[in-house]
């Protein structure tokens, strides 16, 4: 791509990604008012027409601890502040249906940041964060034309502070995820109800009748012809209408309940409830979503639909408000994403367990190219994600209702996602009245989907999740339902391939680092409940015994879920073992009675194992990739790592070898290497296990420790080393700066592609350093064509490696004689980027390229699979290749760029996203058994009550030198073949207490039923660190459930409830608006 100057780069880009949707017609921009203040504008900016919208400024979100009527929480803010017009303050009435019901927030007008800290540190005060705006263009018509490859538009918008998820498409899409417009709007194809067989329901009389939906969309016209049971329409925005003026609202409304012969929806008879949430610009604030959902649980609705989604999982209030959404019995079911064929795309709400996630299939049942796919990314670095989405439906081509009258077709998640929705509200309505709220929630519900659904050929777990649905299999689980508890999913199968990818590519062995599987728990008994007692690994036969398990999982199973978390060692005696090892791992879940009922509700969970294992292979083949000095986004702005892309500029996929890495990962398998994942310090693992370190895409900084380990194990050791870096430009950062919602600041990138800085001190014991180019083209090596995109230069390298230089342009280097020289044509240059060094006997072997782009399948131009291969031959095994190892390119004297190496910046504070900076050393849930909680293998193990960044606390005792440390018996880990627990160990989604289990939740429901504190009594074990007792107010407003915290739940530890109050987030302050994106 050939740009003018790196000035023009710079406004192309931030115009491109920076720039929102205008303001609602009604309410231009400059017209300021209490309903939609303007955003400020940077006057730069603003002279190159660059509009940045999103911060509405001196307008907070106010979040308190217990459910008032607004006017009494007004009272409590001025009784303590006193006079508001005096104090800078005002509170901003919001005259909607929820106006009527008590609510847990308010919206002030604020002038001060001191004054924001006052209100912040009252008693009834939860937190206070930016009233933050989104926006999101339509991708429709001719907008979508100019869509590339992976079905986003080349010229989207970006809100500020959030990325959007892409809308449905209308229009066809072929499988490449080309839009085929000559396909006729009606196509010669089953209804997509008949597809699922709803005609043999709707025949049984069952139609959806008494069934509340409740749609979060765009709207819905009172008179349309489409709907027989338009129960209410209400309006959440700042724009004087209830009708739908884009047509996406009533879309997904057709799909669930259209009435219409040529586009029939699954449940016709349910009554729709229409939240119009968007304007007619598709614009929205965070007060308005908090409002409707408040209102959602206030008028009792029984399904909701959210075909909107986004990558922030630690948007707390959003999150939050979710949890308390479905611990109310509202079944929530919201699009995965269309962001594929990408891993670790998944979008939140659709990510968390509560909810039903919905991806997306054509009607030849492959998962369709646009469709978001796992795992999840909560747990990384230091666990493992869970699977999502839970089941797959079709989602191209489907026809639905138009704006006014007529029928029309759309393409996307947010079209799968009402399908389902249709598919709840019928399944719902199979249940007989009288007994329906009791049978049903958002656990019994996904239990029917879940193991009803049908499992296709193709597709791994994290595609498709439990398979297709099934209406007519979900219908016979439900009508036979009786409360209990199950796991999701059941089955682990190392044979099953691909469904069980990763799990099935690689069999386990001896010395290696534990894999961990997430498992998610389905507790359909109630809305809360526990773990009995430890998980238990029943082996099938005696070669089971060679199996070690940790288990770690949730305290209290809430809302509705848990999650299971097993990491899984071969022991050493069975390091020449060969064959498979069968087992069924077994736990009880306890929920309190329900309404007449006098006992516990218990019910036994059964997952069955199947695991390939292998003699361990020999070091040369094993390969480990650091996980742990990864970071991404949320919480912080992490930059994607090829500065060309323009649709997608922030680090969200995971980086891990299971998700955008997946392809190297599958590469590596087929050639004979085997992938361990370290998610802790260096000094965690032994070196002399490893053929190769491999660091990619890295952003984190290093301690003093594992550098001194890694020059060590490199050089005396014979661990080889190989580094793929990224972009890094200080000047390219700070321009890149767009105006955070949250922070009410600008932000700009924490770090480049990679952190230059950290990788030149841990590469600089070898006399190795890279730049700060930015250097983009194509080129050949080895006869092999690749591609540089982002990447950055080699600046230092010692004498006798061998370098390999190619012509690029530094297109972002904006100095005075970079001009002169662009003017003249004489732009390129030769720059070494890759390097390749042998020292002392050829027993130190290290590799260094300058862009991880060839090996990321997010953003992929060309792989370069092939040079990875050849360097890990001759890193592990010394193998080299001749024209990699050319005399040609061996280094005479030593490589010394002229200038400055890349320095850190001193605006940016890297350690509120670090695992390493103001954090102590100490190994994690992911490393081998033996030095969990220590320092690593070379150092005394030291033994402490602390609180790990993002995990639970970890209570160690202290133990003499050269003993094996006593570790408490804690519930929340326990080996499967010692009578040792193991405290709090591993982290999983929504981690919850971080202390011991729940002894009890003995009040019957009688008492469960009228607004009683329950006393949940803490179990103290010996040796741990007491703890304080939570206490839970539980209150059932008719069939409801609500819970109030009676603490502040943004505390640094996790309370009761599991709410996501984990470290990072309370120090992040979750560093992002409040806002969900517009519909997929």
């Amino acid at each position: 791509m050939s740009l003018a100057t790196p000035t023009v780069i710079l406004i192309a880009l931030l115009s491109l990604l920076l720039v929102s949707p205008p303001s609602p017609p009604d309410l231009p921009a400059g017209s300021p008012s209490e309903e939609n203040p303007d955003p400020p504008r940077d006057r730069a900016q603003e002279e190159e027409g660059i509009e940045i919208q999103g911060f509405v400024e001196g307008r907070y979100i106010v979040r308190f601890k217990q459910y008032k009527h607004g006017r009494e929480h007004k009272l409590a803010l001025e009784e303590q502040l006193g006079a508001k017009e005096k104090k800078g303050w005002k509170w901003i009435e919001r005259n909607n249906a929820a106006a009527a019901y008590p609510t847990d927030f308010g919206v002030l007008q604020i002038h001060s940041d001191g004054l924001i800290d006052e209100i912040e540190n009252l008693e009834f005060v939860k937190d206070v964060s930016a009233e933050a705006r989104y926006s999101r263009a339509l991708l429709f018509n001719k907008e979508i034309k100019n869509s590339n490859k992976n079905g986003c538009s080349d010229n989207a918008k970006k809100g500020p502070g959030k990325i959007f998820t892409r809308m449905s498409y209308e229009g066809g899409i072929d499988n490449n995820g080309t839009v085929n417009w000559g396909r006729k709007l009606f196509m010669q194809r089953s209804q997509i109800t008949s597809m699922f067989g709803a005609e043999k329901l709707w025949g049984k009389g069952f139609t959806g009748s008494n069934i509340k939906m409740a749609i979060f969309d765009t709207g819905i016209r009172a008179d349309h012809p489409h709907f027989r049971n338009i129960k209410e329409r209400t309006n959440w925005t700042n724009e004087d209408t209830l009708n739908d003026n884009l047509g996406h609202g009533t879309f997904v409304a057709g799909v669930i309940a259209s009435q219409d012969m040529q586009c029939l929806g699954f449940s016709p008879d349910s009554e729709i409830y229409a939240f119009r949430v968007f304007t007619d610009a598709q614009v929205s604030y965070t007060s308005w979503f908090l409002d409707a959902f408040n209102y959602a649980i206030a008028t009792g609705m029984n399904v909701l639909n959210l075909s909107i989604g986004g990558p922030d999982y630690l948007d707390r209030p959003f999150v939050e408000k979710v949890w308390e959404l479905t611990a109310n019995k509202i079944i929530m079911v919201s699009a995965i994403g269309n962001d594929g064929p990408l891993y670790g795309t998944l979008n939140n709400p659709a990510d968390q367990s509560d909810v039903i996630g919905v991806g997306g299939i054509d009607y030849s049942d492959h998962i369709a190219s646009f469709s978001s796919r796992g795992m999840t990314t909560w747990e990384i670095p230091h666990g493992y994600g869970r699977i999502k989405p839970d089941v797959v439906a079709y989602g191209r081509e489907i026809i639905g209702s138009k704006i006014s009258t007529g029928c029309k077709s759309l393409s996307g998640t947010s079209v799968a996602s009402p399908v389902v929705a249709g598919v709840v509200c019928l399944l719902a309505s199979v249940i007989p009245e009288n007994i329906r709220w009791d049978i049903l929630n958002p656990a019994s519900m996904k239990q029917a989907l879940v193991e009803g659904a049908a499992k296709l050929g193709g597709p791994n777990m994290f595609e498709q999740g439990a398979g297709r649905v099934d209406l007519l299999e979900s219908y016979e689980i439900l009508i036979k339902y009786k409360p209990r508890a199950s796991i999701f999913p059941n089955i682990l199968d190392f044979t099953d391939c691909p469904y069980s990818w990763p799990f099935c590519r690689q069999p386990l062995y001896a010395g290696a680092m534990p894999v961990i599987f997430n498992a998610t728990i389905l507790n359909g008994m109630g809305v809360i409940g526990y773990v009995e007692s430890e998980p238990r690994w029943h082996p099938f036969d005696e070669v089971g015994n060679l199996l070690s398990i940790h288990f770690t999982y949730s305290n209290v199973i809430w809302p509705w879920t848990g999650y299971l978390a097993l990491h899984m060692q071969i022991k050493d005696e069975g390091a020449q073992f060969s064959g498979l090892i069968e087992g069924n791992i077994t736990f009880t879940v306890v929920s309190p009675p329900a309404k007449g009922e006098n006992n516990l509700r218990k019910s036994l969970c059964t997952l069955s194992l199947k695991l390939k294992v292998m003699p361990t292979p020999p070091r040369s083949q094993r390969i480990l990739w650091d996980q742990f000095h990864s970071i991404r986004y949320p919480p912080g702005y992490i930059p994607r790592d090829s500065l060309d892309v323009k649709n997608d500029i922030l680090d969200w996929h995971g980086d891990h070898p299971h998700t955008n890495f997946h392809g190297m990962f599958d590469m590596l398998r087929d050639a004979g290497y085997y992938v361990e994942i370290l998610g802790s310090p260096f000094t965690c693992f032994q070196a002399s296990k490893y053929g190769t370190l491999l660091l990619v895409d890295l952003e984190d900084e290093f301690f003093k420790e594992e550098i001194d380990k890694l020059q060590d194990d490199v050089k005396n050791h014979g661990l080889g080393l190989i580094v793929f870096a990224d972009w890094y430009n200080v000047e390219t950062m700070v321009k890149m700066k767009f105006f955070d919602d949250n922070t009410r600041s600008w932000w700009t990138p924490a770090t480049g592609g990679a952190n230059i800085p950290a990788l030149n001190d841990l590469l600089k014991p070898f006399g190795i350093a890279f730049g700060d180019t930015i250097l983009n083209g194509a080129f050949s090596l080895v006869g092999e064509r690749s591609h540089y995109a982002s990447g950055t230069d080699i600046a230092m390298f010692p004498e006798g490696g061998f370098v390999h230089r190619f012509s690029f342009e530094d297109n972002y280097n904006n100095s005075t004689a970079h001009n002169l020289l662009q003017a003249a044509g004489m732009v390129k240059a030769e720059y070494p980027i890759l390097g390749i060094l042998e020292l002392r006997d050829r027993s130190t072997r290290i590799a260094v390229y300058g862009d991880s782009n060839c090996l990321d399948t997010s953003h992929m131009v060309i792989n370069c699979y092939w040079l990875l291969r050849k360097l890990l031959d001759f890193t592990s095994q010394n193998i080299q290749d001749p024209m990699l190892f050319a005399p040609s390119s061996r280094l005479a004297s030593p490589l010394v760029r002229d200038g400055a190496f890349p320095v850190r910046r001193e605006d940016v504070n890297l350690s509120t996203y670090s695992s390493v900076i103001n954090r102590e050393l100490v190994c994690r849930n992911d490393a081998r058994f033996e030095v969990l909680g220590a320092n690593g293998y070379d150092s005394h193990a030291t033994w402490r009550n602390r609180k790990l960044p993002g995990i639970p606390n970890i209570f160690l005792e202290q133990s003499p030198k050269g003993t094996k440390p006593s570790m408490p018996f804690d519930n929340t880990s326990v080996s499967s073949n010692s009578n040792e627990g193991m405290s709090n160990v591993f982290p999983s989604l929504e981690s919850d207490l971080t202390d011991e289990k729940t002894k009890a939740i003995t009040e019957n429901e009688k008492t469960l039923f009228n607004p009683t504190m329950v006393d949940f009594e803490l179990g103290q074990s010996q040796g741990l660190k007491k703890v304080d007792k939570q206490s839970l107010e539980i209150f059932f407003p008719q069939r409801n459930i609500s819970v109030n915290i009676s603490r502040r739940r943004h505390h640094t530890k996790m309370d009761l409830l599991g709410w996501l109050n984990r470290d990072e987030i309370s120090t992040h302050k979750t560093k992002d608006k409040h806002l969900r994106d517009t519909p997929l």
